[in-house]
């Protein structure tokens, strides 16, 4: 039985699971997203969200509210007379009044392994601090930070050669699949729900550009951990003869060096421990490129170093 939902969520993340509900029959009664902002070129031309841009396409009616706290706000709400509401990266807190509109609740798609990563930069955080996996959750929401009752879990390992952007697209595409799969369930009573452990809480803390400078002097793999785990977005950086360079995609590599130090004509950069290999860079104000393009237009010689 197709289920009247609203939708709410706003980056490209967001966009297979509104996707794959359409497809699976579920009527959407509306999509909640976050007001364009200014883009393009000069700047000066709104852009609508990801999340808009599919809506528009669908024929779907659109809201951008600024608060979702006011009275007037509630009662659009509730005019949608919705039988849930999916919410994926939506980044507007839900009042206590939004959340008990729907006659079976808000359901969240998370994209981490509750309760580790609660939080803002849950794809980031795990990728950053070495985690063996990641997964996607669908929860029943409460009024908590990413708190509520689970109800469904898929599990993804995260390998060394991973980027957040990588990690970022399997999640999402895994996650549409989940939340179909959960909102199937919720349709004939058969979504059961499991309280969050208090056991190993960790917070995804919002990425901070102070963060992003590579630190040579740590092991090759936490190094390579960082440099992914901030790729491609804000990008880990380090300077080479006084320029910024973003490191974006790198290898575990054999060698040993100070800290920084160019090993051999093939980007290999001495760490605390170990070494890497850098694959993919991208100077200041200059596109990404690969190594060996970087090489030809930057031509270093062992013993150069980042810093």
């Amino acid at each position: 039985m197709p289920l009247r939902l609203i939708f709410m969520g706003t980056p490209d993340f967001s966009v297979p699971t509104l996707l794959e509900l359409v497809a699976h029959g579920h009527e959407i009664a509306a999509v909640y997203t976050r007001a364009p902002k200014p883009g393009g070129r000069r700047g000066l031309q709104l852009q609508p969200t990801p999340v808009e841009e599919a809506a528009r396409k669908l024929g779907v009616p659109v809201l951008t509210p600024k608060t979702l706290k006011t009275p007037e706000a509630l009662e659009e709400f509730r005019a949608f007379d919705a039988d849930a509401a999916v919410v994926v990266a939506y980044g507007m807190i839900l009042p206590q009044a939004i959340l008990d509109a729907p006659k079976l609740g808000c359901y969240n798609l998370h994209a981490s392994l509750l309760p580790r990563w609660r939080g803002a930069a849950p794809i980031n955080r795990a990728i950053m601090a070495g985690d063996a996996e990641s997964g996607v959750m669908v929860m029943k929401m409460d009024v908590g930070l990413d708190t509520g009752d689970v109800a469904m879990a898929e599990r993804l390992t995260i390998t060394d050669n991973m980027t957040a952007l990588d990690l970022h697209d399997r999640l999402s595409r895994l996650g549409a699949d989940l939340m179909v799969r959960a909102m199937a369930a919720l349709a004939r009573g058969g979504l059961q729900l499991k309280q969050q452990s208090e056991d190993g809480v960790t917070y995804a803390a919002k990425i901070d550009k102070a963060e992003a400078r590579i630190d040579w002097t740590r092991p090759a793999r936490e190094v390579l951990r960082h440099i992914h785990g901030l790729s491609p977005f804000p990008g880990a950086w380090a300077e080479l003869e006084n320029a910024r360079v973003k490191i974006l995609r790198c290898e575990l590599a054999k060698g040993t060096g100070a800290p920084g130090e160019v090993l051999d004509d093939h980007l290999t950069i001495a760490c605390g421990e170990g070494a890497i290999r850098l694959i993919e860079l991208q100077r200041e104000g200059k596109a990404r490129m690969q190594a060996a393009d970087f090489l030809r237009g930057v031509p270093l010689k062992t013993g150069a170093k980042f810093t």
